[in-house]
């Protein structure tokens, strides 16, 4: 197939095209030029802005478009317009926050999604993101036609995740001593490694399939404890100590709870990190151990440089350790 790849250079789409090209695809990639421009010489790069420039994609024809990452609807009918029907079989990345706040786990992706109250907005805030990424889906439906597929994945990790969220607790942890991590210990949590969502979506272009699906690992149950404790056995050393501290000991001390990566503090959506994965599962997605996954993300942290202010600073665990 010749695939397209909107966002290729990157986290998800590097990992998209890494995939397609490994399965002998065809694979043209648009992106601004700004990162990963030594990535991929092989490959046709197409320069250009999706907000501002898309001429670049005024010509060619693919089998496939992997749009990785659109967050507003406008971008969606632009992308189409420019496209005129050229682009193939179209795959959107969508979000788990597209749904209404569950009541309990195992939600499918038949569940409720959520309305924005304003739905001409197109700034993009924690308060709209999952709206917006609804207003996308049915953008890409309605351009695209029945054939669209929407994937909707939880936290995506793995080697190249430069927005740290999960990094951050890998190296923290690897490095030891006493972590301070806030609870409840038993919110439920779910992630996908990048490159096992990448294999299977060139998977699902492959078999022609549509319609929506989960990205996301393990089946609940499955804990935030769980997940803390799999990163630590993945990579702490001897003697790292994890003590668990509760939202208001947080909140007393001060801290803002976006300072802790992945932790979702009170979030009345917490539900959505326990979809049911079942239909991905069915169609071919296949989830490394999570372990696997901690220890080659440790082993990209050692190559790059953690953005400055991500996490929590020592300071601030040890304010939290003396309220203990």
């Amino acid at each position: 197939m010749r695939i397209l790849v909107i966002g290729g250079t990157r986290f998800v789409g590097r990992h998209v095209v890494e995939q397609a090209v490994a399965r002998g695809h065809e694979v043209t990639l648009f992106h601004r030029g700004r990162t990963g421009t030594d990535l991929f010489p092989e490959l046709e790069h197409r320069i250009g802005d999706r907000n501002t420039d898309l001429s670049t994609l005024a010509d060619g024809t693919w089998d496939a478009t992997v749009d990785t990452c659109a967050y507003v609807p406008g971008q969606v009918h632009a992308l189409a317009e420019v496209l005129g029907g050229r682009g193939g079989h179209h795959l959107l990345v969508s979000s788990v926050s597209v749904y209404a706040a569950p009541e309990g786990p195992g939600i499918d992706e038949d569940a409720r999604l959520l309305e924005l109250a304003d739905p001409s907005t197109e700034e993009v805030t924690a308060e709209t993101y999952g709206g917006l990424k609804v207003l996308c889906e049915r953008a890409a439906v309605e351009r695209h036609g029945p054939t669209t597929l929407l994937v909707r994945p939880s936290y995506v990790v793995g080697p190249h995740d430069y927005t740290w969220r999960f990094p951050w607790w890998v190296d923290r942890l690897a490095r030891g001593g006493t972590v301070v991590v806030p609870g409840p210990p038993d919110a439920p949590a779910q992630v996908i490694d990048a490159r096992d969502m990448a294999a299977w979506m060139v998977r699902l272009l492959e078999d022609g399939r549509s319609g929506a699906f989960h990205a996301a690992s393990p089946a609940p149950p499955f804990t935030w404890r769980e997940q803390i404790e799999t990163i630590a056995g993945a990579v702490a050393p001897a003697g790292t100590a994890i003590t668990w501290v509760e939202a208001d000991e947080v909140a007393r001390a001060g801290i803002d709870p976006g300072a802790f990566p992945l932790w979702g503090a009170d979030d009345p959506d917490v539900w959505i990190m326990a979809v049911d994965p079942r239909r991905a599962f069915d169609t071919g997605l296949a989830p490394r151990a999570l372990s696997e996954t901690v220890r080659d993300t440790l082993v990209w942290t050692r190559t790059v440089s953690m953005p400055e202010g991500t996490g929590v600073t020592e300071e601030q665990e040890q304010q939290l350790l003396r309220g203990q």
